[in-house]
């Protein structure tokens, strides 16, 4: 038996049954931020200065009206696009915002692109970012030592973002940003924005994930921060929409961003579009590939392998993934076995093919000699030294135990899938409307 990088062995009962598990597990939008050429200084876009104020001209303006959060309230893209061309936004020909249902607002274009071509150019002043909100709130010590303690510093740059846009909400149109906020999307199936129900009905990995995004949320303490409003504080449902998508910035400065009309870009494995930043912080979106008129524009927005991640992030299914993870949990997970290739992006099953990675039958194995010493030690001596003959020698004696293995992992799965559907069943989708889209999770 020979081990390749995606080796099924042929066997026919396990292929049936990883093909079964795949198509209820089907793929997910994803997210790969593309590296990419820099665009000249002879770009076709050039940056004009952004009409938006500042904060603090806006402070006591008149509140005319506030975006409606509520979950069925309409978003007002219109506005939104005439005031990103009065900010300075630029765009190729060909660029628009389209829907199929009316919810989903998505960047297309209607004429052909070439590729390394720009798209769009975001100004500046537009941009919210965390970094700037650090310099215009300044350091929060009593929020930043409370998410110390609850151990998600890694979050600060999040916390502070969502505090920024806390901030303009509540201004309401005085805001210079309210035309965006009063565009982006009310209802959310993120973790952050699920139900117990929900997070019920989803599979381990992927429940462990999105109970992340919700205790984060919930990390958040509001309390801290002496100039929201006690009504905005207490209201989770706002938290809750405010706890929006950001992406770090691609010049190495941690920086987490939003750039309005960037984030129309939808997701996928196969991009048409990346994002930069030039050197006056400008946001800019070029072409990775040819691109014929009446394509999406979309970019990545992380591990095409790795659904399960985007689905809690972001709330969405992945239905370009090529692969995703076998789901194969470890509790505990050592240093060697990381080493052997336990990791969500490398333990992999193949959506067409229905092949295995080879990092899954090395972590079987590996796990399988755990009741002899020796030869698990002798195994990952041969791993480590790319000794490929011994590797396979073993691949091929324990052979029928790793097979079963397997074959009793994806068993479990399928009838875990089964009970997790159960627990839908029945369920009104007006009292739980992100049940459905769970269940197409679930079922991919």
């Amino acid at each position: 038996v020979s081990i390749n990088k995606t080796q099924s062995y042929c066997d026919p009962a396990i292929q049936q049954r990883t093909n079964s598990t795949l198509h209820r597990k089907r793929k997910m939008k994803l997210l790969y931020l593309a590296i990419f050429v820099a665009l000249t200084k002879t770009s076709a876009f050039l940056p004009v200065q952004s009409p938006l104020s500042s904060r603090q001209s806006h402070r006591y303006a008149t509140v005319n009206a506030m975006v409606d959060i509520d979950e069925k309230a309409p978003r007002d893209v219109a506005t939104f696009d005439q005031w990103a061309a009065a900010c300075g936004v630029q765009r190729a020909e060909g660029f628009q915002l389209t829907s199929d249902d009316g919810q989903d607002i998505y960047a297309m274009t209607t004429q052909n692109l070439p590729a390394n071509s720009p798209v769009l150019l975001v100004p500046n002043q537009m941009i919210l970012s965390s970094s700037r909100a650090m310099q215009e709130f300044g350091q929060l010590r009593e929020a930043e030592e409370q998410l110390a303690t609850l151990n998600i510093s890694d979050q600060l740059r999040h916390y502070y973002l969502m505090i920024k846009i806390l901030v303009e909400y509540e201004k309401g149109d005085a805001s210079p940003w309210y035309p965006w906020l009063n565009s982006l999307p009310r209802f959310y199936t993120n973790g952050a924005s699920m139900t117990s129900l929900c997070y019920e009905c989803l599979p381990p990995l992927v429940r462990s994930l999105a109970l992340k995004e919700r205790t984060n949320l919930m990390c958040f303490d509001l309390k801290k921060v002496p100039f929201l409003s006690e009504e905005t504080k207490k209201n989770r449902d706002l938290l809750k929409w405010a706890y929006t998508r950001s992406f770090e910035a691609d010049d190495g400065s941690g920086d987490l961003r939003i750039a309005p009309m960037c984030d129309m870009f939808n997701h996928g494995t196969e991009t048409e579009i990346a994002l930069m930043y030039d050197g006056e912080g400008n946001c800019y979106a070029q072409t990775t590939r040819d691109v014929p008129a009446g394509s999406p524009l979309r970019m990545s927005y992380g591990d095409p392998t790795n659904p399960s991640y985007l689905f809690a992030r972001y709330g969405f299914v992945d239905e370009t993934a090529p692969a995703t993870f076998c789901k194969i949990i470890i509790p505990h997970v050592t240093k060697e076995l990381e080493e052997i290739g336990y990791a969500h992006n490398r333990m992999l099953f193949y959506h067409e093919t229905g092949d295995v990675s080879e990092e899954v039958w090395d972590v079987l194995l590996y796990q399988i000699l755990g009741e002899n010493a020796a030869k698990r030690r002798q195994f990952y001596e041969a791993h480590k030294n790319g000794d490929y003959q011994t590797k396979q020698a073993m691949h091929q004696e324990y052979w029928p135990q790793t097979s079963a293995k397997l074959l009793d992992h994806i068993n479990d799965f399928l009838a875990q899938l089964q009970n997790l559907e159960g627990k839908a069943r029945g369920k009104d989708p007006n009292e739980h409307p992100r049940l459905p889209l769970i269940m197409r999770h679930n079922e991919g």
